[in-house]
């Protein structure tokens, strides 16, 4: 319940993104009213037009942080979290999104209004995003839990590809810290198909794992980092490994 009041919250706002987005292109696209004079003002304010990486920045502010959070970090249940992802990555995703190969009504209403200039945007204004901590749990984490889903995580090679300290990599994406329901919807995707890949490599990863154990490597990454914290060494490199 709490994960549909969330979509339901994203796809009001983006809703809203979208209108006032076509609504200050319209603005922007009008001629001026006939005989009327232009601004004094107006040739220096195009001149101070933001360019390159500030659009995307603002875009991102007007369309994305509604769900995703101003940081990269969404407060809102089964909504990712952006910040600390890779360039990469992200871009793959909003290229899924768009030609519809991954399944989000919210997402997919944003991505195919993107051109190729516009994944590549903001896939690298998401790449400058750092890390954010998680904010404590309300309860403390359980330790055999904890105990559990790093044996299963180093058995079935997660820390291989995400990082020692799940950070990712390129092609890969930083799971610690992430949302708990998030990683779990997820890993249960990839297992029954419903999630696909630009590869085969979750896909194959995942077949064989139980689903309870997927559940406590979903519980184990969510708490394992805290937004750049390691798990094994603070200074471990990022991944470089198969693409998700």
């Amino acid at each position: 319940m709490r994960r549909a009041h969330g979509l339901a919250v994203c796809a009001a706002a983006l809703a809203a993104a979208l209108v006032a987005g076509t609504a200050g292109a319209q603005r922007k696209a009008g001629s001026p009213a006939s005989g009327a004079a232009p601004r004094a003002g107006a040739a220096a304010s195009a001149g101070a037009t933001p360019t390159g990486a500030a659009v995307y920045a603002q875009r991102f502010a007007g369309l994305c942080a509604a769900c995703h959070g101003a940081n990269g970090r969404s407060a809102i249940p089964g909504t990712p979290v952006l910040a600390g992802q890779h360039s990469f990555y992200a871009i793959t995703q909003l290229f899924l999104f768009r030609e519809g190969r991954r399944s989000n009504e919210a997402m997919t209403a944003v991505a195919k209004t993107l051109s190729n200039d516009d994944l590549r945007g903001f896939s690298d204004f998401i790449d400058t995003l750092p890390p954010v901590a998680p904010p404590s749990p309300a309860t403390p984490s359980d330790a055999a839990r904890m105990s559990k889903g790093q044996a299963l995580a180093r058995q079935h090679k997660c820390l291989f590809c995400h990082g020692e300290d799940l950070a990712g990599g390129a092609q890969v994406p930083r799971i610690g810290g992430q949302h708990e329901d998030y990683l779990r919807d997820s890993l249960r995707g990839f297992k029954s198909g419903q999630r696909p890949g630009y590869t085969q490599a979750m896909s194959e990863a995942v077949s064989q794992i139980p689903v309870e154990d997927l559940d406590t490597l979903a519980y184990f990454a969510a708490r394992a980092s805290t937004g750049g914290g390691a798990i094994g060494s603070a200074s471990a490199p990022r991944a470089s490994a198969p693409a998700r």
